[in-house]
């Protein structure tokens, strides 16, 4: 019997990431998740959270949603919750906090999907802060060791959390980020200029629990005595069931404006074109490899041509690399995509 072809996963979704500008606080906020001052009522909400595979997925069955402010110190995350049933049991600072109920954040400061951050907490504001050097699909490593000095975080429970048999209205998550722990592995300006662009995403993960004996019991699968598979709801859909596709995160534009005073337009990149261009060729190449254990110099896909650059894309290719680049007209400009992910630019 033939074997079939295999298939790198690659997101069953169109490219279009949300986007969202951040605006600077009025003044210095006070971390208590209650959200009260005036910058965080003057900041915009980001879209309702939808299921990590967009479209693909039913709505989630409860509201999440994100503001986002800055200054010259840190940057501010807010997110608010719906929840009838708010709970959590882990207590211990870099627990595998989604085995709770959680809010996750993800922060590619530069967009070429390596160095970038996870961080994750409970109703109990108990957090998980990790560096990832890349993807784990490109073999990357996730650096547990790293803590996010000066980090402050707090979390509002309208409710009583862990009080099975009532309902709970949600909870309210409350983070700075100090631009200086962000700057270690950022490449680029932080805090960062006005104008500049940051990938990142937000996640929540939701187990269905039900009460038993005074307290929550995660819903088991009969077939497998299992508990259910957790949902994942995110600001910016991924097109399948993984986080670590930075590619597909939303888009953050940093405004030097108060928040409230003058509203400024959102910027659209054509540099992200040109790098999902090459995504897909890498997907394309991963593909092969699956079924023919070297990559190729001859990879067809379709993409999106960028005006001014040629395509399609030059590539080199052996048993165990490639790199594929698309050049501007005149060869000043190149990008760059290789088989472990990375994308750069680069210039003659």
């Amino acid at each position: 019997q033939e074997k079939s072809a295999e298939t790198f996963p690659v997101p069953q979704i169109p490219f279009h990431p949300k986007h969202y500008i951040c605006y600077r606080a009025e003044k210095s906020l006070r971390i208590d998740g209650l959200l009260n001052e005036s910058s965080w009522k003057n900041a915009q909400w980001t879209d309702d959270f939808v299921d990590i595979q967009g479209s693909l997925r039913p709505k989630p069955r409860f509201r999440t949603r994100v503001k986002m402010l800055w200054d010259d110190r840190y940057f501010y995350v807010a997110a608010q919750l719906e929840e009838p049933d708010v709970w959590a049991t882990l207590k211990k600072r870099d627990s595998v906090i989604y085995h709770d109920n959680d809010f996750e954040v993800f922060i590619d400061p530069d967009g070429d999907t390596f160095d970038y951050y996870e961080f994750e907490m409970n109703a109990l504001n108990t957090v998980w802060d990790l560096l990832l050097t890349k993807p784990y699909r490109d073999g990357g490593d996730a650096v547990n060791g790293w803590d996010i000095h000066g980090l402050k975080s707090a979390v509002h429970i309208d409710g009583t959390p862990n009080h099975a048999g009532d309902k709970d209205s949600g909870w309210t998550v409350e983070i700075a980020f100090p631009w200086k722990a962000l700057a270690e592995c950022a490449h680029k300006s932080a805090p960062p200029q006005s104008g500049d662009q940051w990938r990142m995403n937000f996640s929540r993960v939701e187990w269905r629990v039900r009460a038993e004996k005074g307290r929550y019991v995660k819903v088991q699968n009969p077939r497998t005595g299992k508990p259910f598979p957790e949902d994942n709801w995110v600001w910016s859909p991924q097109g399948l069931i993984n986080m670590h596709y930075p590619e597909m995160w939303g888009v953050v534009q940093f405004s030097v404006k108060n928040v409230g005073s003058e509203e400024e337009t959102f910027r659209k990149n054509e540099e992200d074109i040109i790098k999902w261009d090459l995504r897909n060729v890498y997907y394309a190449e991963q593909t092969y490899f699956l079924n023919h254990q070297a990559y190729s110099s001859e990879i067809s896909v379709r993409l999106s041509p960028v005006r001014g650059f040629k395509f399609p894309p030059a590539i080199v290719a052996g048993k165990d690399f490639f790199v594929a680049t698309l050049r501007n007209e005149d060869g000043s400009i190149r990008w760059h995509i290789r088989e472990d992910g990375l994308v750069w630019k680069g210039k003659n």
